[in-house]
């Protein structure tokens, strides 16, 4: 917890927790790449991680599972392991603060007086609004009062997870609580939304690191999210996607095009439609990620995606190949695609070679012309 009056630097914080100043410059190093930088940046980020005061965070906790933190603890490099502990002078969060009841309080509210317009508040977990909130209560009062009041003097908010960015599980039909996303609240606040169940956590620790190192938010997209790490498919980044433009697909999950390493698509991968960095950050210590497992992706990062039907049911309409397109269409065109080519091929092909005969005469009967001239 941080209670001096004066912050350490990120760098002395991560200097006085042991490591050498070669592991926080390959830490840089290491942050600029995920959040796809070029290397002119890590000078940027390594200057302003030596000068800056360690930001001021409150995490509030309301109706989740608690795996983004978890996510974010377990992360590949240590010292972003270290960070939610150490590095951004984590006031308050129910989970990993040492206080509780009065003296837990005691510390938010002083640095959100302290820290006023200053701080940033991360969520975690959606906000209850049925039957007066009373389904998420923390210290005798309501998740949204608890949630108003340490937004009003937050620089931005960061919405961790599924849970805070769309309302995740509890939000599913029929939504008994009233589970409401955090954007829903906030209208006056820069609010950036990190979705997934949970997100990954280098992609946390990116978003942080971010904003202490050039002062501002992250390029966003139309919903919030960062483009660093949600521009693109997971789909458009899969190893199997090869098999997916081939019209190569598994059937069923023990079937031998399974044991084949074909495109899960038919069994419900959701990857066509599914914004997320899974495929090239990936998880455990960047060695897997579901679809490398075996298994389709979900969509955990997507709005309402308990209710975009059964897991393991296929789409019926894929992004990129109009709205009726299906894997068995896809498949056809593919193949159709590749005998039109071919055929195209052919046809130039010949037309190329008969150009090239006629020129050939065309050169022999000018060099006869010059040997009888000569």
């Amino acid at each position: 917890m941080a209670t001096n009056n004066k912050r350490d630097t990120y760098l002395q914080a991560i200097i006085k927790q042991g490591y050498s100043r070669r592991d926080f410059m390959k830490f840089t190093t290491y942050m600029a790449a995920y959040m796809g930088l070029q290397n002119s940046a890590i000078g940027q980020i390594t200057k302003a991680l030596e000068k800056t005061p360690r930001l001021p965070v409150i995490w509030e906790h309301y109706q989740e599972c608690t795996c983004c933190s978890e996510s974010f603890i377990r992360s590949d490099h240590p010292i972003v392991a270290d960070i939610i502990l150490d590095k951004i002078s984590l006031d308050y969060t129910e989970t990993l603060m040492a206080a509780a009841g009065e003296q837990a309080e005691a510390a938010k509210h002083e640095t959100m007086k302290k820290y006023y317009g200053e701080y940033i508040l991360c969520v975690e977990g959606s906000i209850p609004t049925k039957d007066d909130g009373n389904y998420c209560c923390i210290a005798g009062r309501t998740a949204i009062d608890q949630f108003e009041e340490a937004a009003a003097g937050a620089k931005a908010i960061i919405a961790w997870g599924s849970c805070a960015s769309n309302g995740c599980v509890q939000s599913a039909a029929p939504n008994p609580t009233g589970a409401t996303p955090i954007h829903k609240f906030v209208k006056d606040k820069p609010i950036i939304r990190v979705p997934g169940c949970p997100p990954i956590g280098e992609v946390m620790a990116g978003v942080i690191v971010h904003v202490v190192a050039f002062g501002r938010l992250p390029e966003l997209d139309r919903m919030n999210r960062p483009k660093a790490f949600y521009a693109k498919r997971v789909h458009d980044s899969c190893y199997r996607r090869a098999y997916y433009d081939a019209g190569l697909f598994a059937e069923s999950f023990d079937d031998e095009n399974a044991k084949k390493g074909y495109c899960l698509y038919k069994v419900g991968c959701k990857g066509p439609m599914t914004y997320n960095a899974c495929g090239t950050i990936k998880w455990n210590n960047g060695v897997s990620y579901p679809i490398q497992s075996g298994h389709g992706c979900i969509g955990c990062s997507e709005d309402n995606f308990w209710d975009n039907g059964p897991l393991y049911e296929r789409l019926t309409a894929l992004p990129g190949f109009g709205i009726e397109s299906t894997a068995d269409s896809v498949g056809k065109a593919v193949a159709g695609a590749l005998a039109i080519g071919v055929g195209a091929h052919a046809v130039a092909s010949t037309i190329a070679k008969r150009r090239d005969v006629k020129r050939r005469i065309d050169k022999g009967k000018e060099n006869e012309e010059h040997l009888k001239d000569a």
